[in-house]
């Protein structure tokens, strides 16, 4: 099947009891048993859900993956890959990434021996540079948040070899315009919250691979450590989904508009956007990706964290608020934001200045956007 109708079928049959074309939502915390250990695959929620198993089918056909594991939000999905590892084991970050990775990273995993380093992986001879024999996993994000850096997924994949895991957060472009696993990459994760569920209304993450032994350990941690969906918050999203192809196809083309309209703005210092054909990674997000996003960021001329707030403030369409990825517009400052959790030295080495205005282009129409940015100028 095309993607688009992957979005749809991909994993999904009609619930066999009724012919519910959608999957019920099947609210129980337990399942009769005919004997001990003898049931029809399921025997108490946190372990399986068959609201949860439509979604995790759904997406791991999405991301030519084997298999797929769901978790209660993106950090919870993260969290269940880094307890994979041990104390002394090395891991190779972007070090342009979400703030709530670095916290985790940084903050829960680094006190329990887990070492970490941070490069920037648009040279991938920095990646090489950093290996080491105790190098076990290699984070990517790709584009950044919220720099919209691109790294070349196949040649950190090559250097990585067979020892070395190669994890992709895939949550910036979805799997409607990136496939890492296609790429090389041995995992991708997602926070579902944003593009797959598309609708700013249900939180999730999502760990997909086709590595049995990988996933074999993702599934000890959603039975051990238990941070797994509700089956609404998996009815929801798999809700979502069905529709992923047209909205960030209409988002991502609204995003192109804006970013040139952005461009040629005499208010503007610097825009960044994969699609600008003066973005320094704009040959490779032609290569690896099927379009460029609706994600952009920019700075002011006036490049004053005082004249980026009061811009902010004064939006009506785009919405003053984290997160991204639904059908509405939001316009936030990573500094203040989602990026709050890393300091300000370390922000701002990574070029992360504090008065960078992110946008999360929606699917209204273009010529309303624009028109809400230029009053706010």
């Amino acid at each position: 099947m095309k993607f688009n109708t992957k979005a749809i079928h991909a994993g999904q049959s009609p619930e066999p009891v009724s012919g519910a074309v959608m999957p019920p939502v099947f609210q129980t915390s337990t399942y009769v048993q005919e004997a001990p250990n003898k049931h029809k695959g399921y025997d108490y929620a946190r372990v399986g859900n068959p609201t949860r198993t439509a979604l995790e089918k759904l997406i791991a056909g999405l991301e030519s993956a084997d298999e797929c594991a769901c978790f209660a939000s993106g950090c919870a999905a993260m969290d269940a890959i880094m307890k994979g590892l041990s104390p002394g084991d090395h891991v190779i970050a972007t070090n342009d990434l979400y703030g709530g990775s670095y916290r985790l990273f940084t903050q829960v995993f680094k006190p329990f021996g887990i070492d970490f380093e941070f490069v920037d992986m648009t040279d991938p001879d920095n990646v090489r540079d950093a290996v080491t024999d105790k190098t076990r996993l290699i984070w990517i994000e790709t584009p950044t948040n919220p720099l919209l850096r691109l790294v070349d997924i196949a040649e950190i994949a090559s250097i990585a070899g067979e020892e070395i895991f190669t994890v992709v957060d895939n949550t910036f472009a979805s799997p409607y315009l990136q496939r890492p696993l296609e790429l090389g990459a041995d995992v991708v994760m997602h926070s579902t919250t944003k593009y797959l569920g598309g609708h700013s209304d249900v939180i999730g993450g999502a760990v997909a691979t086709s590595d049995a032994s990988f996933m074999e350990k993702i599934r000890f941690q959603v039975k051990t450590s238990g941070g797994v969906p509700g089956p609404m918050d998996c009815y929801l999203t798999l809700r979502g989904i069905k529709t992923l192809h047209v909205r960030v196809q209409r988002a991502t083309e609204n995003a192109k508009v804006i970013a040139q309209w952005l461009a040629e703005h005499p208010e503007v210092g610097q825009v960044y956007y994969p699609g600008l054909p003066d973005h320094p990674q704009h040959e490779l997000a032609k290569k690896q990706m099927d379009d460029f996003g609706a994600m952009v960021s920019f700075t002011l001329k006036d490049d004053s964290i005082d004249s980026a707030s009061s811009f902010m403030s004064r939006t009506r369409i785009f919405a003053l608020a984290e997160s991204l990825g639904g059908v509405e517009s939001l316009i936030s400052q990573p500094a203040s934001m989602t990026h709050g959790s890393i300091p300000k030295e370390v922000r701002e080495k990574s070029g992360l200045k504090d008065s960078l205005i992110r946008l999360s282009v929606g699917i209204e129409e273009a010529e309303d956007l624009i028109e809400d940015l230029e009053q706010a100028f």
